[in-house]
């Protein structure tokens, strides 16, 4: 039996939670179709029609519901991808990104316009750091990518008197 998490994450798209729950779960490992809830003959929808879809990304529980034309994605939510490598991190980044638009700061815009960003665990652990000024460094060097590298992101924290 999966163990419940005690908050999940509801996304809701126009006709596609089907289409994008199947795609999110091509892009990462551990990650799989749980559940398609169909209408049946007393809707809501046609007979058959996708209501919602249970799924998993990364061993998270999510749900993709067809909510209709008014739902919009904006980037004042987003998902946080993290990885532990540059390798998944480009691997990621090129999955979602297809259809969809890069950001500022490894953040982009999937083609169903949801926002995600994709962040090494490193950054994390850099910008907890006491120094301040390797913080700034880091902060600065990740202020002027698109895609995050961790190769200038390590540098500027080691970087010596800055």
């Amino acid at each position: 039996m999966t163990q419940l998490q005690k908050i999940d994450v509801c996304l809701c798209f126009d006709g596609k939670a089907e289409e994008a729950a199947q795609f999110y779960t091509s892009v990462m490992e551990d990650s799989r179709i749980v559940h398609v809830l169909r209408a049946g003959k007393t809707g809501p929808g046609p007979e058959g029609s996708v209501i919602a879809v249970s799924f998993q990304l990364g061993g998270h529980n999510l749900m993709a519901l067809n909510g209709g034309p008014d739902t919009r994605f904006s980037a004042a939510s987003s998902l946080i991808i993290k990885c532990e490598t540059q390798e998944e991190i480009d691997h990621i980044w090129e999955k979602l990104l297809d259809g969809g638009k890069p950001m500022a700061c490894g953040w982009l815009q999937d083609r169903y316009g949801v926002t995600w960003q994709v962040t090494p665990n490193i950054l994390l652990e850099m910008i907890h750091d006491k120094d301040a000024a390797r913080v700034d460094r880091v902060m600065q060097a990740m202020r002027g990518m698109i895609k995050l590298e961790i190769a200038p992101l390590r540098a500027a924290f080691l970087e010596a008197g800055g």
